[in-house]
């Protein structure tokens, strides 16, 4: 098993579409910063990020299913990133790239008006109350995404976990943020929605068990 895993270490360093960079690397300005579009896309396709991607299967899914648009991946575990890289690798996708850094040092890698939609699939739900901080939906976090979503960019929220929903459900309403959709298990809705057409592997084990699946849909507030 470890064997396994330092020889996809190392294969991650060959992957030219998957990006690894350390806090102390972040002193200086990541280089695609601003020049996603011209520097690696090459392309001016909007950019949607999947944040705590995981092994990347459902940024790899939603790029094959949306070519017309780019896709990247963002997750702290190189060994989770491995697989969704070498998926990329294989089926020669281009529109596809990978971050390995944490979440909250999101905003080292993206600048203004720079991303265009962002999914958060089953994200750690941080139910401690003194970590609702970390929460990826918590005020915090939705700041720092401001800082680089194009205005009315669309957030999506697929998680197994009540709480996290209702939590979110409430920073939209108490911010005024807009929201587009809700539903308490999305499977059950009489519509062919995106966020049915993609299921994690955990969703899948999540589904067979009888787990509703929670679905929110919204965009952050205009300040301007």
């Amino acid at each position: 098993m470890v064997k396994k895993k330092l020889a996809h270490f190392a294969e991650n360093l060959t992957f030219s579409h998957l990006f690894q960079y350390t806090q102390l690397d972040l002193l200086q300005e990541f280089p695609l910063k601003g020049k996603w579009h011209s520097g690696f896309f090459m392309n001016e396709n909007p950019v949607t990020l999947e944040l705590g991607c995981g092994k990347g299967e459902y940024t790899v899914n939603l790029a094959m299913l949306h070519p017309e648009r780019n896709f990247i991946g963002v997750d702290i575990k190189g060994a989770r990133l491995w697989k969704g890289s070498k998926m990329t690798q294989d089926m020669g996708l281009k529109n596809v790239a990978f971050i390995r850094t944490r979440i909250e040092h999101i905003t080292y890698f993206f600048s203004h008006n720079e991303v265009d939609e962002i999914w958060l699939t089953f994200p750690d739900p941080q139910p401690q109350s003194n970590r609702i901080n970390r929460r990826l939906t918590s005020p915090v976090f939705l700041e720092r995404y401001r800082q680089f979503l194009t205005p009315g960019a669309v957030i999506h929220l697929k998680t197994d976990n009540t709480m996290l929903y209702r939590y979110t459900l409430m920073v939209i309403r108490e911010n005024n943020h807009t929201l587009g959709y809700a539903s308490e298990n999305i499977y059950d809705e009489a519509v062919n929605h995106e966020a049915t057409s993609i299921q994690t592997f955990y969703e899948s084990m999540f589904r067979k068990e009888g787990v509703p699946i929670k679905y929110l849909e919204f965009s952050l507030k205009d300040e301007h």
